[in-house]
């Protein structure tokens, strides 16, 4: 799942361990969800934007570019 968390997390400087910290989850997760290689649920989901003040879909829209 392509996803704007890293590039807006460090736009706010703010490491993976401390956005993961201050969600419950670990550095682990959060690294995984930049990658792309985990589908966090939607309660994750709106943690992360409340945390980095962005709005679902200012992180995890997906844009079809066909």
């Amino acid at each position: 799942m392509k996803n704007n968390v890293k590039i807006t997390r460090m736009k706010a400087s703010i490491t993976q361990e401390q956005l993961a910290k201050r969600i419950g989850v670990t550095r682990q997760t959060i690294g995984l969800i930049e990658k792309g290689e985990y589908n966090p649920s939607l309660h994750l989901c709106v943690a992360i934007a409340k945390e980095l003040n962005k709005t679902l879909d200012d992180l995890f829209w997906e844009v079809d570019d066909s």
